[in-house]
């Protein structure tokens, strides 16, 4: 019996660590070939493993290929194929490369799964413009790099071969968008980019056979330790003998991240799905709240106040676009 993904070949970015390399050891185990790419950089500052970090601006140290390799050299060991790619995302022209490395390695590229960030956490008031560029450039740049150079080979390949190749873009966005982050402006400004960019992409690249969809994962890193502090790495039921995995565990995200890989997933485009701890959310599109037209030609302020202030002094103070009810979500 073959496997999901045999035959098939996968790039996953930020891989050498965390939910990354979670992602890359399901891929190769489901029978995927698979890039590692990591740019073996700090991805977070603050932490006091890295020692430099602040100096560093985390993640502007010396890269370093022992994350990528490891992870690459873990799946060879398992059997699969993989070969290491050190470069970053963010830079147009090594996003390219990446991709060659791709198609040059394994012949062609099936799936690419964009996971590759950081963090530079500060309010509105106190982020530096570095702060603030630093988390684009990775985050939506890096996704935005990749996905071209991924769509211009399969669109190539579908007018080839007459018809729809196997594509499939997995995206990574995060409930900090969804459910708004006073703390992060920048990761929450670019996670909610990612989200454009999956559905453009999606409706844009359908008709080759391509999907893009993202996830909203929440999952215990190298990058989010800070965040997870004060939740226990434990089932969460206090017993001794509860050798249960952590409901943080990036092994609990990767299996969606196959799935959606995968042929049968074929139907699944332009979705945005939370996953943790043994539950996936799928999430709905917005919808209109309320419709106001004006009476007359053109909206005046005066009837605009007559129309929109009562419906607001209707709806709770600190209701906002934000569905902050998506943090709750948990299994059962």
């Amino acid at each position: 019996m073959s496997l999901p993904l045999e035959g098939l070949s996968a790039i996953v970015t930020g891989a050498g660590r965390g939910l990354g390399r979670a992602e890359a050891l399901e891929l190769a185990r489901l029978g995927a070939s698979v890039v590692v790419n990591d740019y073996g950089q700090p991805g977070r500052w603050g932490s006091p493993l890295l020692e430099r970090s602040r100096e560093l601006g985390g993640g502007s140290g010396a890269a370093s290929a022992g994350p990528a390799e490891d992870v690459a050299a873990e799946i060879r060991a398992a059997g699969g194929a993989a070969v290491a790619h050190l470069g970053d995302v963010a830079d147009f022209d090594q996003a390219g490369t990446l991709v060659d490395l791709a198609i040059g390695t394994f012949g062609k590229l099936d799936i690419l799964v964009n996971n590759a960030g950081i963090l530079r956490d500060r309010m509105i008031f106190s982020m530096t413009e570095s702060e603030w560029d630093s988390v684009i450039r990775v985050h939506l740049k890096g996704h935005f790099n990749t996905t071209h150079f991924a769509s211009v080979h399969w669109r190539e390949r579908s007018k080839a071969a007459g018809g729809p190749v196997h594509g499939r873009i997995i995206n990574t966005s995060s409930e900090a968008f969804v459910a708004g982050s006073a703390g992060q402006p920048n990761y929450a400004a670019a996670k909610g980019g990612i989200v454009g960019l999956t559905t453009s992409t999606a409706l844009a690249l359908g008709k080759y056979g391509v999907t893009a969809n993202v996830i909203c994962p929440r999952a215990r890193t190298r990058m989010t330790q800070d965040v997870f502090a004060a939740i226990p790495p434990d089932s969460g039921s206090g017993r001794p003998d509860d050798d249960r995995l952590d409901p943080l565990a990036p092994e609990h995200v990767a299996p969606l991240v196959g799935y959606l890989a995968s042929p049968a997933a074929a139907r699944v485009n332009g979705q945005l799905l939370v996953v943790h701890g043994g539950m996936v959310a799928i999430v709905e599109r917005p919808k209109v709240a309320a419709k106001f037209d004006t009476a007359k030609e053109l909206f005046s302020y005066e009837e605009l106040d007559e129309l929109l202030s009562p419906y607001y002094e209707g709806r709770p103070v600190n209701e906002t676009f934000a569905a902050a009810e998506v943090l709750g979500l948990k299994r059962g």
